[in-house]
């Protein structure tokens, strides 16, 4: 599991991470200038409300008998039409930038995707599944709630602060430079919370990649919780991951609201000295009553903004941390391309060699120590060994999952860095033993491999798996709908499902890591039987736990601590009575 105590630090490049936010945004361009010539007509209409309220008061303050209601009634009509078109304009502009902010989700979203998919298989190995997750949907979901909204309001919020300001200078120049006394202030207490909250907004989407990934990681294995009555101590262990990213969250957003109140506060005494000197300026005739009303009103309009963008900013810095982790991902180093020229490879036959293989998933740390194999055309494999011997290490290398340190691996004779990784992952089949499945139908998930399998082909397949009977007990028969991650079927049927989709798919070869594992061993002879009749031709590559079911192979490779410690068929291997001997022998004493 991650660490839970992330460092706090600025993001390494705040402004690069910025630009390509707005690179994601600027591919609406026109819209979004739409968007701000609509944002300045409807600022340019709001402020045209003080100075007509302004008028208003001037025309009621006339004096008795002197007041002329026709036009402080003409000036009201002319306030509430700029105020309702700004209201109507802001709302259309509000709407469209949410449109903009789900295409723009949609088209990030759909690019991290894809950068999953481009991936190496060791970028999995290491970094949680829930992390991950959190990243494509809450992470993104910060960031698209930030263009819908903050964008918007920072438009607004600058055109308001300036159309405020100049109108202020037209009003009372001495006004004005009061109202400038406390901007300096505000600034300065923003500039040094952005310094406090930032670090802790980057702190905050970490845990909460964190937390996604416990709860992730614990559903998955929540029979066994369950039966190792575990339950209580999971939820001791989740309360504490739990407190640690509310606790992030609270860091984040108790700086963060503390910022409105202050710059607000800020404010309100640059509307106390405004209040004194507007009174000694009307007292010296140097300024009407409706000016003054005007000019408390634009000063409103202009601290306002002011103390909102003192609010977007805890926004701005949250997205900015969200989308650094997200653009973190995108900026993955991918699978080594394929070399310039590289092809499929032409022709397989089924015929593999490895030759003094060296590799380790840590370059300090070799497990698989001058490895050679042969393995012919058409014949069963089958690799055995302790846990933590290389089995699996050695599939990573064939499907070239990973390459080799050192060493060759071959496939006819080519060395399959010198063919592309799609022809030779397509060369092989697989059946893991953590099957999968998808939401779908059940030839769905057989079919999944070949692309136009017929029904005819698809229930031969289920018919040499030993799973067509079931099927055809289902309601829907082949049509039945499997639930997410295949919920309401068993185990073993699901793997009998993957068996019969690497049975359908037309390859020359084919891995099965510990395939039969959740079958019972009726079951699992009739399997190996219908696969040796069905595989004839194809290479085999079995990794057995049971070495009952391997005694059939061709040839046995014994793996210990990444060598081949011995090769033969069963009876050879019993006969030298060695390591082989002694793991048969543990298995059934």
């Amino acid at each position: 599991m991650a660490r839970m105590d992330s460092v706090r630090r600025k993001p390494k490049d705040a402004r690069g991470t910025f630009r390509r936010l707005i690179a994601y945004i600027g591919q609406y361009k026109w819209i979004l200038a739409a968007v701000f010539a609509l944002c300045f007509v409807s600022n340019i209409l709001a402020l045209l409300g003080p100075g007509l309220a302004g008028s208003a008061i001037n025309e009621a303050a006339a004096g008795p008998g002197k007041v002329r209601f026709d036009r402080v009634l003409y000036f009201a009509e002319r306030m509430l039409l700029c105020y309702v078109s700004s209201s109507v304009i802001t709302i259309a502009i509000h709407f469209v930038m949410m449109k903009v902010s789900r295409w723009v989700a949609r088209k990030m979203r759909g690019d991290v995707f894809e950068k999953l998919m481009r991936l190496p298989v060791g970028y999995f190995d290491q970094n949680q599944a829930g992390d991950i997750i959190s990243r494509v949907s809450y992470d993104i979901d910060v960031v698209c709630t930030c263009i819908a909204t903050d964008v918007v309001q920072i438009l607004t919020s600058l055109v308001t602060v300036i159309g405020s300001f100049v109108m202020m200078l037209m009003l009372s120049p001495m006004l004005a430079l009061v109202t400038l006394v406390t901007i300096p202030s505000a600034i300065f207490y923003t500039t040094k919370m952005r310094k406090i909250t930032q670090p802790r907004f980057a702190k905050r989407s970490k845990n909460y990649g964190i937390m996604n990934g416990f709860v992730e990681e614990m559903f998955g294995g929540q029979k066994t919780i369950m039966a190792y009555a575990y339950e209580n101590r999971v939820a001791e262990r989740f309360d504490r991951i739990n407190m640690a990213a509310a606790d992030a969250y609270y860091a984040a957003d108790y700086y963060g609201l503390t910022m409105g109140p202050t710059v607000g506060f800020i404010n309100n005494i640059g509307l106390g000295l405004i209040a004194v000197f507007g009174s000694l300026l009307y007292m010296w005739q140097m300024i009407t009553l409706g000016q003054i009303s005007s000019f408390v009103l634009y000063s409103r309009k202009f601290s306002g903004p002011i103390n909102e963008i003192a609010n977007i900013v805890n926004e701005l810095y949250s997205a900015l941390a969200a989308s650094e982790r997200v653009f973190a991902l995108l900026d993955e180093e991918e699978e080594l391309k394929d070399k310039e020229g590289a092809k499929a490879p032409h022709e397989v036959k089924g015929n593999v060699a490895l030759e003094h293989v060296f590799f380790g998933y840590d370059r300090e740390k070799t497990i698989i120590h001058d490895l050679n194999l042969v393995a012919d055309a058409g014949k069963l494999i089958a690799i055995v060994g302790p846990t933590g011997a290389g089995k699996t290490t050695i599939i990573n290398l064939l499907m070239r999952f990973y390459d080799v340190d050192q060493g060759r691996v071959l496939l006819e004779g080519g060395d399959i860095r010198d063919y592309t990784r799609a022809g030779v992952r397509g060369a092989y089949a697989m059946v893991l033993q953590e099957t999968w499945v998808f939401r779908g139908t059940i030839f769905e998930n057989i079919a999944y491999g070949k692309e136009g399998a017929t029904m005819e082909e698809v229930v031969a397949a289920a018919k040499a798996a030993h799973i067509h009977s079931f099927i055809m007990q289902l309601p829907e028969g082949y049509e039945t709908v499997i639930s997410e991650d295949g919920g309401n079927i068993s185990k073993g049927q699901k793997q009998l499902l993957t068996i019969a989709r690497a049975m359908l798919y037309d390859a020359k070869m084919l891995i099965l890591d510990e395939a039969t594992s959740n079958v019972d061993t009726g079951t699992e002879r009739r399997i190996q039987k219908a696969m040796r009749e069905l595989m004839k031709g194809k290479t085999c590559f079995v990794i057995a736990h049971r070495l009952s079911t391997i005694q059939n192979a061709d040839q046995i490779l014994v793996i210990h601590q990444g060598d081949v410690v011995e090769q033969g068929n069963h009876e050879s291997l019993m006969e030298k009575r060695g390591f082989y001997y002694r793991l048969y022998a543990a298995q059934f004493e």
